[in-house]
């Protein structure tokens, strides 16, 4: 019998096995018929350049091609149903050299920092436990939860390693609690332990932790009617950080004139452990869309002695994240404008185009007495194959621009092509 002090010491290794072990003996019909598994092929280039006077590395240049094959298992019968999930992962250079390294699309090459790796590879195995309508996982994770917001835009996903347990027993209402114990980075194949994001102006002094083994969360989402929905999230970075975000969520129909989307949130962050984390952001955005046609224009504003605090690594969930800043400094006023086309309504489905701007300002910069300012203008075009042999065939170009009168100045393109492949 496990004591209730070696069960608390209980990782995810651990948890995961003893599932496997439960798997060996119960696998079912059910199990195996309402698997599924399917591979996404994404051949990936990206280009930045360094505009700033005196920069250190004029351009980060590379290609790869990603292969991500994922299998997700139907589970065992009886009251609680047993399966297990497994996301295999291999990234291969195809192009990179030391004076362009960097792109975050490769791995580093481990005796050679400035060098990427030829290939990188790994397998994320997740098991997992269903009860009426509650669902643990154990294992490798990648949630969409605004205090941990998985980061999927280069080559290969980033992950979590750790216990979620989510649970919708209540009508309308969804509530979801874990910890996570590593994290491991879109262009790692390393579990390591978790960081606060400290890049841009966000002047975050840590205390006794430069590193935390334990982001716990908890949070509970409720849809009050078809269109209007909230939800609270707490999450803890221990030794590091402490956070409350609510969530507001509204679509208000307009009939023929089209529709209004609002999307509110706001954030309460502080310090753990002796850092000096301090912050509140508050971010709206509004997308007016009638047709083809969608328009949104969002505000964000940071108040207190810090930016805006979340795992490095992965994404913080902030209206203004977009290509490539956040606008989530020390003290920072940003708006944006967006606007997006479907050409579906021209005779050709698939094909998108988005457009926006973005002007942050009063941004409390350490060691200087004039305001940060800075701006990113973004620009999308995709195409997705309908039908035919091709089908699910993505093509998406980004480009980007970014000024900032103390960051890095950018212009950056990325094409990427995506395949999606059902095995069954």
């Amino acid at each position: 019998m496990t004591t209730p002090d070696r069960a608390r010491h209980l990782g995810p290794q651990t948890l995961l096995a003893l599932c496997g072990l439960g798997l060996a003996g119960t696998a079912s019909a059910d199990f195996l018929a309402d698997s599924k598994a399917s591979l996404e092929l994404r051949n990936f280039y990206f280009n930045r350049d360094f505009r700033q006077d005196g920069a250190t590395q004029s351009k980060a240049e590379e290609w790869a091609q990603g292969f991500l094959l994922r299998f997700d298992s139907g589970f065992t019968e009886g009251p609680v149903g047993m399966g297990i999930d497994a996301l295999g992962l291999l990234g291969v250079k195809l192009d990179s050299s030391p004076s362009r390294s960097g792109t975050g699309l490769l791995a580093a090459d481990r005796e050679k920092p400035n060098r990427a790796q030829d290939e990188f590879s790994e397998l994320g195995l997740t098991a997992k436990l269903r009860a009426s309508n509650s669902l643990l996982k154990v294992g490798t994770l990648q949630p969409k939860l605004p205090i941990a917001l998985a980061n999927d835009s280069r080559l290969l996903p980033q992950t979590f390693r750790g216990v979620w347990l989510s649970s919708a027993e209540l009508r309308d209402l969804s509530l979801d609690l874990g910890r996570f114990d590593r994290i491991n980075l879109r262009n790692s194949t390393d579990n390591e332990e978790m960081q606060v994001f400290n890049g841009g102006a966000r002047n975050i002094l840590l205390g006794r932790s430069k590193t935390s083994n334990a982001l716990d969360f908890a949070g509970a989402s409720y849809r009050w009617t078809p269109a209007l929905s909230t939800a609270y999230h707490y999450a803890a970075l221990d030794g590091i950080y402490r956070q409350h975000y609510f969530t507001l969520g509204h679509l208000q129909e307009l009939g023929e004139a089209g529709s209004i989307k609002s999307d509110l949130r706001w954030a309460s962050s502080r310090g753990d452990g002796g850092s000096n984390v301090d912050n509140r952001a508050l971010g709206a955005m509004f997308t007016y869309k009638r047709g083809p046609h969608a328009l949104g224009l969002g505000y964000q504003r940071m108040a207190g002695d810090t930016g805006f605090a979340y795992v490095s690594g992965a994404d913080g969930y902030l209206v203004n994240l977009v290509q490539v800043n956040d606008f989530g400094n020390a003290e920072e006023r940003s708006w944006q404008a967006r606007y997006d086309f479907d050409f579906a309504s021209l005779g050709v489905p698939g094909l998108t185009f988005m457009t926006r701007y973005l002007s942050g300002d009063n941004v409390d910069v350490v060691g200087r007495t004039e305001e940060g300012k800075e701006w990113e203008r973004d620009t999308d075009i995709a195409y997705v194959v309908q039908g035919g042999p091709l089908k699910n065939l993505g093509v998406k170009w980004r480009n980007a621009s970014v000024r900032s009168s103390f960051g890095p100045d950018i212009d950056e393109n990325r094409l990427i092509l995506s395949y999606s492949l059902p095995l069954w």
